[in-house]
């Protein structure tokens, strides 16, 4: 029994390790746009969320905002979005046995940059999100795709 479970999670390791996910992707004129970073629309601010882990790279998240959809994420892909300024925002993943959530005021004209990761767990990857400056994340949505937004798995 002690030797299935040890080679169940090490499959789910490996797994999580090699491979690459596959989503919807958006345009490459759209991703060049959007790597511009330009000051979103009057009263929204612009949010990017990202996933450029190493660990999990075989792995899709769905990511929502405000409970919506944003998409799916994969490695080495980005999603923009514009939301309403001056109010809170609740960006979430999904997770091994939880989502994973940030609220997040975001001010008119600024853009925020949100980084998701993998976390490997025993059988499967988690996912968690956190804030990253506008500098790193400017820095690394340059060398990542833009995917389509709304595309979720639920």
């Amino acid at each position: 029994m002690f030797k299935k479970v040890v080679l169940a999670a090490t499959a789910a390791f490996v797994l999580g390790l090699a491979g690459c996910a596959s989503v919807p992707m958006a345009s490459e004129q759209q991703s060049a746009q959007a790597k511009v970073f330009p000051a979103p629309d009057a009263g929204n601010a612009g949010l990017y969320v990202y996933r450029d882990s190493f660990a999990g790279q075989a792995l899709k998240k769905d990511i929502f905002v405000d409970g919506k959809c944003l998409g799916q994420s994969a490695d080495e892909v980005f999603f923009y979005k514009q939301v309403p300024g001056n109010t809170k925002h609740t960006i979430s993943t999904e997770s091994e046995f939880s989502p994973n959530q940030l609220v997040l005021y975001m001010k008119a004209g600024v853009n925020y940059f949100i980084r998701q990761y993998i976390k490997m767990g025993v059988f499967v990857g988690g996912a968690d999100l956190e804030v990253v400056s506008k500098d790193k994340g400017k820095s690394e949505v340059r060398d990542l795709d833009m995917a389509v937004n709304g595309q979720c798995s639920k």
